[in-house]
């Protein structure tokens, strides 16, 4: 094993992952952190901990993670490259790993433009790929960057995100591709709600050899309402949703539009687990942790392996 990872273990040993996803608050205030992970306890393999998303100053990931591991849950780690350069982004890294936070994710991080910072400078020292890579040699070679010895390293499994939607299509297997080449150990996937699209996302994934070399999560996000779903079809770059899809949500009466949500979010599923090379789902309920217990126990994914 490369880690202490619960995540590593559960998909070592085979078994479907279940992640989850914790936003930090816009506030100093823990209780607000643990009443919501209080509602993932048990459910979940690990938990995303977001770093700042949509370019918003919240409560440090590393804070949150390391809260709720002391509940009992095991912390993805999110750490963006648009707010830190190589010093700072290795420095965090040891400090995470000195506090048993052994599992990361990589990503660029929304442009500040998007935030209520809009006149932050971006850093982007480097990209999500050379973390990656970055990572990996701290762990695996015992090296900084710089080329120095590390004292002791750091052991992190190691994930990166993916959009099997954005533009071209063509080139979304070959970015990942970049990904698991620079040591991405598992990926998670922008919300799916065009399932045939991505069932060839996966196709040519595989084809490539890629889903041998990491483990594939595909993102889900159930739908609340019909506002939601016309929300994320039209005004949220790079995720791609059917019409057929909004128009299921927007048939129902307003009252049983969240539970036709939860409904289509279960056949998703249900399709995502037969599907090659998907190794578990990465559920991000946005503000709704409280139905995520509902929402894996409909689907068939409690009780969660013991490693």
């Amino acid at each position: 094993m490369k880690s202490d990872s619960n995540l590593e273990k559960v998909l070592a040993a085979g078994h479907f992952a279940v992640t989850g996803e914790l936003g930090p608050p816009r506030g100093a205030n823990l209780e607000a952190v643990k009443e919501k992970a209080a509602h993932l306890v048990g459910m979940v393999d690990a938990v995303n901990v977001t770093d700042n998303q949509t370019a918003v100053v919240r409560m440090a990931s590393w804070a949150v993670s390391l809260t709720i591991k002391e509940m009992g849950l095991e912390p993805n780690y999110q750490m963006v490259c648009r707010d830190r350069n190589r010093l700072a982004m290795q420095s965090d890294i040891l400090g995470a790993a000195a506090l048993g936070i052994n599992t990361m994710l990589c990503l660029s991080g929304d442009h500040p433009s998007f935030g209520d910072h809009p006149q932050a400078a971006n850093v982007h020292d480097i990209d999500s790929i050379q973390q990656l890579a970055m990572i990996k040699r701290m762990r695996d070679e015992g090296k900084f960057l710089g080329g120095d010895d590390i004292d002791t390293p750091p052991k992190m499994f190691v994930g990166a995100a993916a959009n099997p939607f954005g533009d071209p299509f063509e080139l979304r297997v070959l970015r990942l591709g970049k990904k698991v080449a620079a040591g991405a150990d598992f990926i998670q996937t922008q919300c799916i709600y065009n399932m045939e699209r991505f069932a060839e996302y996966m196709r040519q994934a595989h084809d490539m050899g890629l889903t041998e070399n990491t483990k594939l999560l595909a993102g889900v996000t159930p739908l609340k309402s019909a506002g939601m779903a016309k929300y994320m079809a039209n005004r949220v770059p790079g995720m791609d949703v059917p019409k057929a899809v909004v128009d299921r949500i927007a048939g129902q009466p307003k009252e049983k539009q969240a539970e036709e949500g939860i409904k289509l979010l279960c056949e998703q599923i249900e399709q995502l687990k037969e599907m090659p090379g998907v190794a578990g789902i990465h559920l991000m309920a946005i503000e709704w942790e409280h139905r995520v217990p509902e929402i894996v126990e409909r689907a068939g994914l409690l009780p969660r392996p013991q490693v």
